[in-house]
Parts: C-alpha cells; sequence; structure tokens
C-alpha cells in the first residue's frame, strides 16, 4: 500500500484556500467507509497514508446516545465505538483495498474484542453500509484469516440510521490527533473548527505523515511540503519542523 499521491491543483495561489478544504473530486466518484481498529487517533493516521483517501474524520459509531463526548464513550456505558470515517476517491481505491489495508494497521486477534458490548469502546469493527461492502469485506477477512493462526475477532456490522447505527464526530481535539501537537501548522493552514480539520485533505494528508516515526518523518514531510501548493507560511512552518526533527535526532543518536 502506497502512503499517498499528491492532488495537484494548477492555478491556485499563496493565499487561496480551496486545496486546504477541497478536492475538486466529483462527487459521484467519492465514496465513504468506517473502520474501527482500537484507538480511533492511529487508525485516521494509517489511512491518511493511503493514496485515493482524501479525507479522514474520527468519531463514535453506534451506541445508545445522540452526539456522544469523549468522556461519555471512554467510560463504556453508551456503547459506541471510537471509529474513524473516511472519505475515498474510488477511482484510485476500491473498497476492498481499504479492507485489506485493514489488517495492516491493528491487530484484530486481540482477545480485547471479545469484550464487544458496552462494556469498552475501544473495539475491531467494520461498518458496512450495504449488501456489497458486508461481502467484499467478509472476503477480506477470510483472506486474512487464511494467512494467521490466530481467529480475527473483528466485528463486520452494518451501518444505518434506520437500525439505530450513526456516526458522529468527535470533538476537535481528536480530529488530526497527530497534526495537533504543531499547532504553528495548523495556524498556518488556517484550521481552526472541527469541520475545517474533518474537511480539509491536506490536514489528513500532514496528519498521517507526522504519527510517523522521526526518520519518516524526515522523509516524507519535504516531500508533501514541496508538492503542495501551500500558503507561504506553512511551508515556512514545514522548514522549521524539518530542522527541529533532525536536531532532536542527532542529539539522540550522539
Amino acid at each position: 500500500m502506497r502512503y499517498f499521491k499528491l492532488l495537484g491543483q494548477s492555478k491556485a495561489q499563496d493565499s487561496d484556500n480551496t486545496l486546504l478544504t477541497a478536492n475538486n473530486i466529483p462527487t459521484e466518484f467519492l465514496c465513504h467507509a468506517i473502520f474501527a481498529g482500537d484507538k480511533f487517533h492511529d487508525v485516521e493516521a494509517a489511512y491518511g497514508r493511503v493514496e485515493g483517501v482524501v479525507k479522514t474524520a474520527t468519531g463514535y459509531c453506534g451506541g445508545n446516545i445522540r452526539k456522544p463526548s469523549y468522556r461519555e464513550v471512554s467510560e463504556g456505558r453508551t456503547g459506541h465505538t471510537e471509529a474513524v470515517k473516511i472519505t475515498y476517491d474510488k477511482r484510485v481505491v476500491s473498497y476492498t483495498s481499504l479492507c485489506d489495508f485493514f489488517w495492516e494497521i491493528h491487530d484484530p486477534t486481540n482477545k480485547h474484542f471479545l469484550n464487544f458490548g458496552l462494556s469498552t469502546h475501544l473495539r475491531s469493527a467494520i461498518f458496512c453500509s450495504t449488501e456489497e461492502e458486508r461481502k467484499q469485506a467478509q472476503e477480506s477477512k477470510i483472506r486474512r484469516q487464511m494467512k494467521l493462526n490466530r481467529r480475527i475477532l473483528t466485528k463486520i456490522t452494518p451501518f444505518s440510521k434506520e437500525i439505530n447505527c450513526e456516526f458522529f464526530l468527535a470533538e476537535n481535539q481528536h480530529q488530526k490527533y497527530y497534526l495537533h501537537k504543531y499547532y504553528k501548522l495548523c495556524q498556518s493552514l488556517n484550521l481552526r473548527s472541527t469541520q475545517q480539520f474533518v474537511d480539509s485533505y491536506i490536514a489528513c494528508k500532514f496528519n498521517g505523515v507526522l504519527a510517523l516515526d522521526v526518520e519518516l518523518i524526515l522523509d516524507k514531510l519535504p516531500q508533501l511540503s514541496t508538492t503542495c501548493l501551500l500558503p507561504k507560511q506553512c511551508r515556512s512552518t514545514c522548514d522549521e519542523i524539518i530542522q527541529d526533527l533532525k536536531r532532536s535526532l542527532i542529539s539522540h543518536t550522539s
């Protein structure tokens, strides 16, 4: 699975924010998928590195109350699951590929996931909106199971409002968790509200890169910052981050 392929725009200016909030992809090519694999911060970052994924959002799926808070969910009383909603370009990546990638980014055999009920909010699950998605997810699960010596505990679950299964956005601080650690970069991208963090293509990609180990960040961040048409302040902030990480790496190896 490749990390990402940046979607270029030919006429963006430094003051133009369209690249940061939209991808100019026709809506008929955009699809959604929902995955839960332990903590949603890491799942969001991993999918942010996938080519064809254009948006990610952390949130809470299922449960018995509307618009729960992180505290309510983490207390394990609402029945919600920490999950990630992915928006992807079906011309670039398939639902099956996203399911296959899911097994690579967490341990679906963790016995902790047997407690799939009100007792825990950290689970392994694929939420399917259609019968075709359910079929593809199940086939992917079977393929993965054949390669392992342990039982996969991931639940493949129907997702629709009709069965009282909805996705509620998590709070702002839980969106793009790794990008949030670099507040100057968030400011340079003009990201403030929860919806801005959710809608931003470049925030999705930055978050994925910044979740990596330092060596990989130093490899991927320059590529990301030079390929995208970013505001000058953002490019400058990326350069500062790169220099800080280089100094940190040298100090730890010397």
